[in-house]
């Protein structure tokens, strides 16, 4: 963007400068035909006090360039600038909405987590039922083939 606003710039210089060496050409020309017509004899007062008030002339009108110039830049700076914080909020709203599903997402994983911890605690609540109804059903399974083994001696012994 700088190298834009120097090429501009450049363009700009050679503009006026061609603009301004036209316009000496046609006041020398219209100054040429008019002492052509009307020769003209003045002091040197006269002439040094025409001078001046060409030169200062031309000098306003450079100014009034360069400062049309400048105002051109600070228009594109100002849009810029506008465009810049533009961009940074958006970029800060994408931000606060990441945050946001950042914490969602966590919030979700911890529930997740306790849900997974509740199942854990069931599978083991269960898992030592069975183990003790595992138990049960050996010892059961034991005093049944004891009463069997004694049932057995018993119809022996008869």
């Amino acid at each position: 963007m700088e190298q834009e606003i120097k090429g501009k710039g450049n363009d700009e210089r050679w503009s006026g400068a061609i603009a301004n060496l036209t316009e000496m050409a046609s006041n020398l020309d219209s100054l040429q035909k008019l002492l052509l017509k009307k020769a003209v004899f003045v002091d040197e007062d006269t002439f040094a006090k025409a001078s001046l008030t060409s030169e200062q002339a031309r000098t306003i009108k450079v100014l009034e360039q360069r400062v049309e110039t400048l105002e051109r830049e600070v228009d594109a700076a100002i849009t810029a600038a506008a465009r810049a914080r533009s961009e940074k909020r958006q970029a800060e709203a994408a931000q606060k909405a990441a945050e946001l599903r950042a914490q969602q997402v966590t919030k979700e994983l911890e529930n997740t987590t306790k849900v997974f911890e509740l199942h854990m605690e069931e599978l083991r609540a269960k898992q030592e039922e069975i183990s003790k109804r595992d138990k049960e059903i050996k010892l059961l399974e034991a005093i049944i083939q004891t009463l069997g083994g004694q049932n057995s001696r018993s119809t022996d012994l008869e």
